[in-house]
């Protein structure tokens, strides 16, 4: 694994994961990624599929915000801590004034506690 990294210097562990098992190797890409963690090797992001924000006749689905507490969103965050363990984090915003209105830290996170936020 570190030889065929230091080889192909642009791939990441999951091309480097098909590799392997296009050469016989029974790996799967949890544990090349464990591995590659262990050995120090640099682990980027998947980057998202960007979607558009309107319909097919041209109208917009995002409400523009006009006043305080009009409009929110809220995302998902997953980070993990040195020791490797994931958590994620529920963060609240306020459109209009860029306020952050609740952050929720959790290792799992259900719909419950979205529900219970957004009431809160």
């Amino acid at each position: 694994m570190v030889q065929l990294a230091s080889q192909y210097g642009k791939y990441g562990y999951r091309r480097i994961t098909a590799l392997l098992q296009a050469e016989g190797w029974p790996v799967n890409h949890k544990r090349i990624e464990r591995l590659w963690r262990q050995e120090g090797l640099k682990v980027s992001q998947k980057q998202p599929k960007r979607r558009r924000l309107w319909l097919n006749d041209g109208s917009c689905v995002r409400v523009r915000p006009a006043y305080r507490d009009h409009v929110w969103s809220y995302d998902f965050m997953h980070a993990r801590t040195h020791a490797g363990r994931a958590f994620r984090l529920l963060t609240i915003i306020d459109e209009y004034s860029r306020e952050c209105l609740a952050i929720k830290v959790a290792r799992r996170l259900t719909s419950e506690d979205v529900l219970d936020q957004l009431t809160q």
